[in-house]
């Protein structure tokens, strides 16, 4: 449960940390970072309600940090911000020369096949490892958990909010890849990191999460319709039909001119804090 310190900041009344710790489940060193609002300093030992960020494809932890433009709003709110790397990383952990395998595309999961499966075990480290390091070292309550993210991070969150009913009061994404098993990413990616075994891809496909009687309270998606991936990658569509075949409560905004950068997760960051807050704090 220990970690160390790589830098602080202060920002907005809050410190803005970066943290190391040495991973059981990847076998490798970590790096995350974790946003504190002022309400954390004020030193009575009340914990503070945390959303937890998982970025995408090619990004490390640094990416919505430095671009995510979060602090303001989880400041006012009083919102701890977690936010994990996407993959180990390092000397000795498997790589791909595509830059949607290997380092910075661990998709969230498991991997059982060669060369992954000795580190890339990012679905144990974001639902368990790390939340026990957060949970022992910063003032979280873990019964008011949020999550969101990005993408490949978008994917993530989802998976994990359906796969852990209960865990997290607030769900939401920005861009999400919401039917891998249908869209090349997630066609190369879970089999390479999975096996040649369907019933194990579904079990990191929001979509067919849903067809197969796994339910969240309510989700926010946002999309940009200027987005590179959205007909081919990310199809909002197939999360719309099956939230309404299986009465889950879904706000989708299609963003007119956004696409799939930070300037798009940026603009719209408040709203998804406050969503959050607003059910972490009901």
């Amino acid at each position: 449960m220990t970690h160390e310190t790589v830098s602080t900041s202060r920002s907005h009344g809050g410190t803005q940390g970066v943290y190391r710790h040495a991973s059981a489940e990847t076998g490798t060193p970590m790096v995350f970072s974790v946003f504190l609002p002022p309400q954390a300093m004020e030193g009575d030992g009340a914990k503070l309600p945390v959303v937890w960020y998982l970025s995408g494809l090619t990004c490390t932890h640094a990416n919505v940090t430095d671009k995510g433009e979060f602090r303001q709003a989880a400041a006012e709110l009083g919102l701890i911000i977690v936010c994990p790397d996407t993959s180990p990383r390092g000397e000795g952990v498997a790589d791909d020369p595509a830059w949607d395998m290997g380092q910075g595309a661990g998709f969230y999961v498991d991997a059982t096949e060669a060369p992954w499966a000795p580190h890339f075990r990012m679905w144990s480290y974001v639902t368990k490892e790390l939340p026990e390091v957060v949970a022992a070292n910063f003032p979280v309550d873990m019964d008011r958990q949020g999550i969101t993210g990005h993408s490949m991070g978008g994917h993530g969150a989802l998976t994990v909010a359906l796969r852990h009913p209960g865990r997290f009061k607030s769900v939401s994404a920005f861009a999400p890849i919401v039917a891998p098993t249908q869209v090349p990413w997630g066609q190369k990616a879970l089999p390479g990191y999975l096996g040649e075994n369907p019933a194990a891809w579904r079990q990191h496909d929001t979509v067919a999460l849903i067809e197969g009687g796994a339910r969240v309270p309510d989700l926010l998606v946002d999309q940009g319709t200027a987005d590179n991936f959205l007909e081919n990658q990310l199809r909002p569509e197939l999360l719309r039909q099956a939230c309404a075949d299986a009465g889950i409560p879904l706000t989708l905004r299609l963003q007119q001119g956004y696409d799939h950068s930070y300037y798009f997760i940026s603009t719209f960051m408040r709203d998804h804090l406050e969503w959050h807050a607003e059910r972490l704090k009901a």
